[in-house]
């Protein structure tokens, strides 16, 4: 299983080695940005909590009925 997923026959293919790593190094790059995202979505959110509970909204009034 393990030879089939790294496109192992019968011998290492250069190519195959530098795309693996190339693919490898993107997957690194990807989830680099999707901590970075989370981290600001985070930011973002708490300040937009801050924000809301500041914001003087007056209650609103039941329905008549």
């Amino acid at each position: 299983m393990a030879k089939a997923l790294l496109g192992y026959v019968g011998g290492s293919d250069p190519r195959v080695l530098s795309e693996m790593r190339r693919l490898q190094q993107r997957v690194q790059d990807l989830e680099s940005e999707l901590i970075r995202m989370q981290a600001e979505n985070d930011m973002l959110s708490a300040a937009a909590r801050h924000e809301g509970s500041m914001l003087d909204v007056p209650q609103a009034e039941p329905a008549l009925t």
